[in-house]
């Protein structure tokens, strides 16, 4: 939740790393920010060593909290701002961004990593697909740890930079644009399916219907994660507050084999497909 807007929703939002902010600047966090005539201008210190997922984000809500960037557009265009200027070159800031955050998660240094390694605790049989993949943290995971892995989005810019990641890592991922509700994939095509802090993105029906898919495509097991919020993160486009509750009422809702619920950093849902 803001504490009341500095700027409106439609401001733009520019950005670029200074290893110390010049005058005129306020101090918020590890972020420096100040309002121009038409936008806001941030400034991180971010470099190659340093930028990573989980930097971006506790630096950019901690300016959500204090009402400089509001609403999902301007979190975004902060967000892609902030990993891009973090090297020399585009690449190499992609790059380093990429490398840095597989790395805390895979430390545990990251506040995803429990709900990664929750989540690759829970697999079953050899192959995955993740279904809202975004930039495909979890699905490179699974590729590295010898996993046949499929991952799907809705946003063609998240799996171009999933794609050119996995090339250059030399992971194999099969990364698609495509819909949660209406899934590329064939029956039965993977073992397990992962929805992972993508159904509070969904209204109801959306999250019937992409449950329905995911339990179509899956093979052994379908995998559900959400976070638990007292307030939908409305910069996450988060469009619902959960609890173990909505989870069993969605279960009750689509036709399945088996299914368990608990938490564990949020909230939990196990499939076994009909």
């Amino acid at each position: 939740m803001t504490t009341g807007a500095i700027c409106p929703p439609s401001t733009t939002v520019a950005v670029r790393r200074m290893d110390s902010p010049p005058a005129g600047f306020q101090r918020c966090g590890s972020l420096s920010w100040r309002r121009r005539a038409t936008d806001v201008e941030i400034v991180h210190p971010f470099d190659r060593s340093s930028i990573s997922d989980s930097a971006m984000v506790a630096g950019l809500v901690g300016l959500i909290e204090s009402g400089v960037i509001v609403g999902q557009p301007a979190f975004e265009d902060a967000a892609v701002g902030m990993i891009r200027s973090a090297a020399s070159t585009e690449a190499s800031s992609w790059a380093a961004f990429y490398d840095n955050s597989i790395a805390e998660l895979r430390a545990g240094t990251s506040p995803f990593g429990p709900i990664h390694r929750r989540a690759r605790s829970l697999l079953s049989g050899r192959s995955v697909l993740e279904v809202g993949s975004c930039f495909g943290f979890f699905a490179l995971q699974c590729a590295e740890d010898g996993y046949a892995v499929s991952a799907c989005d809705i946003s063609p810019g998240a799996i171009g930079h999933l794609r050119s990641a996995a090339r250059r890592r030399g992971t194999p991922v099969d990364a698609v644009v495509g819909d949660a509700t209406d899934l590329p994939f064939a029956t039965d095509s993977s073992d397990t399916v992962t929805l992972i802090h993508l159904l509070e993105h969904l209204d109801p029906q959306g999250v019937l219907d992409a449950l329905g898919e995911a339990l179509r495509v899956a093979r052994r097991r379908v995998v559900v994660a959400v976070p638990f919020e007292e307030h939908p993160s409305e910069h996450f486009g988060h469009l619902a507050r959960l609890r173990v509750d909505d989870l069993a009422g969605w279960a009750a809702q689509v036709r399945h084999g088996g299914a368990e619920t608990f938490t564990d950093h949020g909230g939990w849902l196990v499939l076994t497909p009909p």
